[in-house]
């Protein structure tokens, strides 16, 4: 039985989180011993299956007092002593700060270690600890794992060569969805309320959708990140009376029902990892228009005219115009949504589990050669 260790900061619902929580409940069921090293325990998560192991590493309440350089060399040496005494035959870590740590923990202990990257490098990766860190540690890797070819290309070309591109998994029902017969006359979008999705550009260019077609409504689900967004959001509505016609939903359990109700779907980030709610209203079978955002997630999934619309980012004349164009023109728009949905045959929670479990197995061949 092959031993996986998952190690990320915490369970809370984010992108990576569902990914790994997802993977982690199909591994156990397919006979694999997983692990899930966490930082932290959050007040919301995702749900683990019973016989993935949780294990706090983070800090300790006697480890409250002391100083800064005492914590981080703490939280390195909690990991390192959980993969020294589990012995997992592979180390997977998600999102920057813990990449970073499994690749410190994991040095000397001839432990594969394969940190996964969800966000935008040119975004996430950008400060002056990310330029001496990346090329001092992530060429130890035993490889990685990258969601589209640009972010890739951001990172040394040695790690490349034993990398892989592999697309976030999407849940069987969104792929298995009932789709409504007819349409509302509604634009959706869907996340968490938060600067980089740019949820007020989507607000603003409505306002005229609206004034072109007064029978359409907007409505808009996800949690609030508490950075201040929803203000903003709230504000443009109040600003422009538009409370008759633009919604804040909030979070949704159902969106796999709420969302194929709606005659188009928008998303408006400045820069994305690969975008889960995007993927989700794809495989829907949703009509979309997307930013063709860095690091490449949208454009790795849409080709533009054929299974959706692609927009440069920022350009919220652009956006309002392929809504227009979307709500007037519904044949052109089914079209996009029958050919969006038949992502789901290549990125539905079997297909993705295989090329995990693929390249697992290749890392974990390859680092016993060494």
């Amino acid at each position: 039985m092959r031993k996986i260790l998952f190690h990320l900061n915490c369970f809370e619902q984010g992108g990576a989180e569902r990914v790994v929580s997802n993977l982690a409940n199909q591994l156990v069921k397919e006979d694999y011993e997983v692990i899930a090293a966490t930082e932290w325990q959050g007040e919301v998560e995702f749900a683990l299956d019973t016989r993935v192991r949780r294990v706090h590493v983070g800090l300790r309440p006697e480890d409250e007092g002391r100083n800064r350089f005492a914590k981080i060399f703490l939280r390195f040496r909690y990991l390192r002593d959980l993969i020294r005494e589990e012995k997992p035959d592979v180390v997977i870590a998600f999102t920057r700060r813990p990449n970073y740590r499994a690749l410190i923990a994991g040095m000397g202990l001839k432990v594969p270690v394969v940190p996964a990257v969800r966000q935008d490098p040119k975004s996430y990766y950008n400060s002056p600890a990310d330029r001496l860190l990346i090329p001092l540690l992530y060429p130890k890797a035993a490889g990685c794992v990258f969601q589209t070819k640009e972010q890739m290309e951001c990172f040394p070309k040695g790690l490349q060569k034993r990398s892989a591109i592999i697309l976030n998994p999407v849940n069987d029902k969104y792929v298995n969805a009932e789709l409504p017969a007819l349409r509302e006359k509604t634009v959706a979008a869907s996340g968490r309320l938060v600067d980089f999705k740019n949820q007020a550009m989507l607000f603003r260019a409505f306002i005229r959708v609206h004034d072109k077609h007064p029978d359409y409504k907007l409505k808009l689900y996800g949690g609030d990140s508490f950075d201040g967004t929803r203000e903003k959001l709230l504000k443009i509505i109040e600003e422009n009376h538009a409370e008759d016609y633009m919604e804040l939903m909030g979070p949704s359990d159902s969106l796999e029902k709420e969302l194929p109700r709606a005659a188009v779907y928008a998303f408006s980030s400045d820069y994305e990892g690969m975008p889960n709610a995007l993927l989700e209203a794809m495989v829907l079978g949703m009509p979309v228009v997307a930013t063709d955002c860095p690091c490449g997630g949208p454009r790795t999934v849409i080709e533009h005219e054929k299974n959706g619309l692609l927009i440069p980012v920022g350009d919220e004349k652009a956006l309002e115009e392929s809504i227009n164009r979307l709500i007037e023109d519904r044949e052109f728009a089914e079209k996009l949504g029958r050919e969006a949905r038949k992502l789901g045959d290549l990125i539905g929670s079997e297909a993705i589990l295989a090329r995990w479990k693929e390249y697992i197995e290749t890392v974990i061949a390859s680092y016993g050669k060494k």
